[in-house]
């Protein structure tokens, strides 16, 4: 909802699972969100991240290791990591 000075008032925005697509409920207890730094050459932290979300329903199967390896595998070639 937009209020009348044109800012975002919602209190729940949704997110989706980063490697599924699935929509994260409000009551999905089991979902979690991961921060995963980048490193330079030396490894230090640069200061940047990516954030991957992960659903219950992926955590709930034993999936969410191999999807966050495959997902970290993608995005690493996007953001310079060897």
């Amino acid at each position: 909802m937009i209020n009348d000075e044109g800012q975002m008032v919602d209190i729940y925005i949704p997110r989706k699972c980063s490697y599924s697509n699935r929509l994260i409920e409000a009551k999905d207890h089991s979902s979690v969100q991961l921060n995963i730094a980048h490193i330079d050459e030396n490894g230090v932290y640069t200061g940047q991240f990516t954030t991957m979300a992960m659903c219950g329903y992926l955590r709930n199967k034993g999936q969410a290791d191999s999807a966050l390896d495959n997902l970290w595998k993608q995005k690493k070639a996007e953001v310079g990591q060897n």
